[in-house]
């Protein structure tokens, strides 16, 4: 395990499976990557269907606010990192539907390993909607671990 992924939305969940990627980072000696990713608003049908897609524009304006946003965060997770181990994380932020960036960047980074939180939604929601943890274990190139 050389390369660990962490997707990262400052919930309870995204904590525990950062504090995981760290124990799993010190016993491999690996490389941890984590991930914010900035959901795009997609348009209601029937607007996107006269529509165009969002303009480059927005999609960085919406990325440029998300890396505010979390640039705190990330400070902390540096210094958490730092305290139990010698490695620097690599931060990366990336608009659009979580599940596909992170698939995309696993395999862009060449990931051996994600490690991510498992979404506290009702039964009923995971089956209606899925949830990204799902859509990343059906379609990730790598294991992946879900922490509860």
């Amino acid at each position: 395990m050389k390369h660990i992924l962490v997707p990262y939305d400052g919930s309870e969940q995204a904590e525990k499976a950062f504090d995981a990627a760290l124990e799993f980072a010190e016993k491999f000696k690996s490389a941890i990557t984590v991930l914010f990713v900035a959901r795009i608003p997609e348009p209601p049908e029937s607007v996107a269907r006269m529509s165009e897609p969002p303009e480059d524009e927005e999609t960085e304006a919406i990325v440029a606010a998300a890396e505010k946003q979390y640039e705190e965060l990330f400070k902390k997770l540096q210094a958490k990192a730092t305290a139990s181990l010698s490695l620097k994380l690599n931060f990366e932020i990336k608009g659009g539907h979580p599940a596909e960036q992170i698939i995309y960047v696993a395999e862009e980074k060449e990931v051996d390993h994600i490690v991510m939180g498992h979404r506290g939604n009702t039964y009923f929601k995971r089956w209606l909607l899925g949830s990204v943890a799902k859509q990343v274990m059906i379609y990730a190139h790598c294991s992946i671990t879900i922490v509860r």
